[in-house]
């Protein structure tokens, strides 16, 4: 295993999981924009995430894990990330590494879920392959299902950048959460957004503070039972085998139903990981 930066006397370990993606940053706005291997998608992203890190060690954190999050871990480079993080690359399976007890997870770049009026590039998991996701009854994202999936771990969300109907999306389940707004939404690609130096500014100064509330912000649980439901764009109607796993049931066409227990069981069912 990867040894982690020598601590100062006296110093606690305190370790942050970052969660990457693409549509949320300042200055991308359009989907030709978020090709991961695009040089101002890398830039910008890159110096989002490297403010962040900044304003995560100035509030005490002493490890900072980035999963490069945007479309196959493509975008982040192990050449540019700040010195003092350690990049994640690579698809992490159910528990996205949470297992490892983080002291908080965050997000960068992100974008709301699917159907929300200006919200820019707004989709929940796969823009082709997925119209619609339910939890319980309500229409969730990235957003929700990964803070949820860090509250099973006891792991607490702590910091969201991205445009504001990602803000307002997690306010909603999380009040207390630090946010760094980069940018308004005026319709899916149209936006009005901060400059590269204005958003980082942003970002290094609400990780700073989101540091500091490490231990104070609760981790955001769902109590079972949990069903997940998956409504699939027109072209991704269901296999002839949907629905002969346990926990599942076809609803219609495109569209299926996982049931679980607690929050954990439904969410392995779904495959979304």
């Amino acid at each position: 295993m990867l040894a982690a930066a020598a601590l100062l006397p006296g110093q606690t370990r305190r370790s942050v999981f970052v969660i990457t993606d693409a549509e949320g940053v300042a200055g991308i706005c359009r989907q030709d924009q978020t090709d991961p291997k695009d040089p101002e998608l890398r830039r910008l992203l890159t110096g989002e995430v490297n403010a962040a890190v900044e304003g995560f060690l100035a509030g005490g954190v002493t490890e900072v894990l980035v999963w490069d999050g945007h479309d196959g871990s493509q975008t982040l480079s192990a050449d540019t990330i700040h010195p003092r993080a350690r990049l994640i690359i690579g698809a992490l399976g159910p528990s996205m590494t949470l297992e490892r007890k983080y002291d908080a997870i965050a997000f960068l770049g992100q974008h709301s879920r699917a159907n929300v009026r200006a919200g820019i590039m707004a989709h929940s998991y796969s823009s082709l392959g997925i119209q619609n996701i339910l939890m319980n009854g309500r229409s969730v994202g990235e957003i929700e299902t990964r803070v949820a999936l860090a509250g099973w771990y006891d792991t607490p969300a702590i910091l969201l950048t991205g445009d504001r109907a990602a803000v307002r999306e997690i306010q909603a389940i999380v009040p207390d959460i630090e946010v760094a707004e980069v940018k308004e939404g005026l319709a899916r690609y149209s936006c009005i957004s901060l400059s590269a130096d204005a958003a980082r500014s942003q970002i290094r100064e609400a990780a700073r503070r989101a540091a500091g509330k490490i231990g104070r912000i609760r981790p955001y649980k769902i109590s079972g039972p949990v069903t997940i439901q998956i409504e699939h764009t027109t072209r991704n109607s269901l296999p002839i085998s949907a629905g002969l796993a346990p926990g599942t049931t076809v609803v219609d066409d495109r569209t299926i139903r996982y049931e679980g227990k607690d929050f954990m069981e439904a969410w392995v069912r779904s495959g979304l990981f």
